[in-house]
């Protein structure tokens, strides 16, 4: 079993996720088992209850661990599913500890930081990592941050009781080019590097975020000043176009190479066949679609990360280039729906919230009264039922009763065993559910199978009082839970493409196997585009 560990220093937002998850994905295609993880000094126990604004998008997994974002980059760069084994905060290593000390576990020893903290991560990197060749954890925050400081030291003994030969670091720096100057800056580097020794650690590797090429000469200054060799100073441009360059990018660097010999690991060359056909068809598709993504939290780049990376997958698996409109839904309540033209497909993401919902339901009707290819995730699904409550089935105040609670029709309503739930955190209806699939529909004919399993995160749901009323008019039912009757697919059925979906398919889609939801949804829009432009 070999162990990596990704830190980072200087800034926060280097890309370390990205790194890990590249650095993952190189070592995969040299026939290596791996799993990456990630450790996140904040105090809370997850982000599900955080603003988008702080923390960006809640990744789900299967078990319905709500994560950081970057666990997202892990599944997309690598063939694996990630569990809450993969997933630690410092809310969850004090939570647990202090719950050891109530149950008695420590016999009445004073609980501290070092060992029962410490102990409590190192158990956590043995667990995370049962089954694979390799686990790689990113180590949240930026080195010198106090509280990251537990998760550093219990590195540090971990190394140190595993051997050094199973054990290595990468460190994350940025070289920043000042201006002024007209140069790039290694003192922050050496810097970080040397507040990691101060900690105990020697970093075997630096991966150095820049933005202009980093010369020989600085590397050999670095491999000087921060004790690494100089073929280990591994530079790290941004890339050109898309975050699927990486893998070629740090391969070129030969990143995966340091790694195997460093930890003297047995592995075929790297086959890179895969990684180059994305990075083409990213580069220089044959065709070319305009998506609207209509959302609340559309300035935020990283509030819908997957779905624009699912988005971006769905026209690998077309070979078409996907130009996203980000289209804020409170902008449409006042212009209306000029925005909207143009596009050769609407998206509608999850949500919660009020704000902007109005905007949302306007794009729906758009959609389906023009013919533009719509696709609605969670609570794009829930507007779309309640845009056709009001203007198909003439139900004028139909809406959902989390922004309604009074309304007269609540088309969407919530769960039942939602309604006696208090605590906000890890409550909802989290992780992995089957869903049947109704033959004929647009769902079916993308999955090709009876039945899959997708992962949700919401409290309120379709109203199965509404289920006759809306199908008698045109409303198909694409798929249901079989256990709870749950309707988990709705379509149009005299639409060219109108698919709404309960759950959140965007986080089981990966560039090398694009989601078949998202494949079919820009299949729709490219021939959208094309009879368009042949009525012109």
């Amino acid at each position: 079993m070999k162990y990596i560990f990704v830190t980072g220093g200087v800034v926060s937002s280097l890309g370390k996720g990205l790194t890990a998850g590249a650095l993952g994905a190189l070592l995969e295609t040299r026939n290596l088992s791996v799993r990456i993880q990630k450790f996140d000094p904040y105090l809370n126990v997850d982000p599900g209850t955080m603003n988008p604004y702080q923390h960006g998008e809640v990744y789900v997994l299967d078990d319905g661990a709500e994560t950081d974002l970057d666990l997202g980059h892990y599944e997309r760069f690598t063939s694996g599913s990630l569990s809450r084994a993969n997933s630690l905060t410092s809310g969850q290593v004090y939570e647990a500890v202090i719950a050891k000390e109530r149950h008695g576990d420590y016999l009445g020893s004073t609980v501290q930081v070092i060992p029962h903290v410490t102990n409590e991560i190192k158990s956590r990197i043995l667990k995370g990592g049962e089954g694979v060749d390799v686990l790689i954890t990113e180590i949240g925050g930026t080195t010198g941050d106090i509280e990251g400081l537990p998760f550093l030291e219990a590195l540090r003994q971990f190394q140190l009781e595993h051997g050094r030969e199973n054990v290595l670091f990468i460190h994350c720096t940025l070289i920043p080019y000042l201006r002024a100057a007209g140069e790039l800056k290694t003192k922050p580097s050496q810097q970080s590097v040397a507040k990691l020794r101060e900690i105990g650690i020697q970093p075997d590797i630096l991966v150095c975020r820049t933005e202009y090429p980093v010369s020989m000469d600085m590397r050999r200054k670095l491999s000087l000043y921060c004790n690494v060799p100089a073929n280990a100073v591994v530079e790290c441009r941004d890339v050109e176009s898309s975050i699927y360059e990486l893998p070629l990018a740090l391969a070129t660097e030969n990143l995966d190479e340091l790694v195997v010999r460093r930890l003297n690991i047995a592995a075929r060359p790297s086959d890179l066949q895969n990684w180059q056909d994305v990075v083409r068809k990213l580069k220089f598709p044959t065709h070319r679609v305009r998506i609207g993504v209509v959302g609340k939290y559309i300035d935020l780049q990283d509030a819908y990360k997957s779905v624009y990376e699912s988005l971006i997958h769905g026209g690998i698996a077309n070979d078409c280039g996907v130009q996203i409109v980000r289209l804020a839904s409170e902008d449409l309540e006042r212009q209306g729906t000029k925005p909207l033209e143009n596009l050769d497909g609407i998206l509608v993401p999850g949500g919660f919230g009020d704000r902007g919902i109005e905007g949302k339901i306007l794009a729906v009707r758009h959609a389906r009264e023009q013919g533009v290819p719509y696709y609605g995730l969670c609570l794009g699904m829930q507007v779309a039922v309640i845009e056709f409550a009001r203007n198909v089935c003439a139900l004028d105040d139909a809406h959902s009763t989390e922004f309604s609670p009074g309304t007269r029709h609540p088309v969407i309503d919530i769960m039942e065993e939602q309604k006696n739930i208090t605590e906000k955190g890890g409550t909802m209806r989290l992780g992995a559910y089957e869903c049947r699939l109704q033959p004929g529909s647009h769902a079916f004919a993308a999955y090709g199978v009876d039945a899959v399993m997708e992962r949700h995160r919401h409290r309120f749901e379709f109203n199965g009082r509404y289920r006759e009323q809306f199908t008698s008019v045109g409303l198909r039912i694409g798929g249901v839970n079989p256990r709870t009757g749950l309707v988990e697919i709705i379509e149009v059925a005299d639409h060219p493409w109108f698919v709404g979906v309960q759950y959140h398919p965007e986080f089981k889609s990966k560039p090398t196997q694009p989601h078949p939801l998202f494949a079919a949804f820009i299949k729709a829009a490219m021939k959208y585009k094309k009879g368009f432009a042949s009525v012109e």
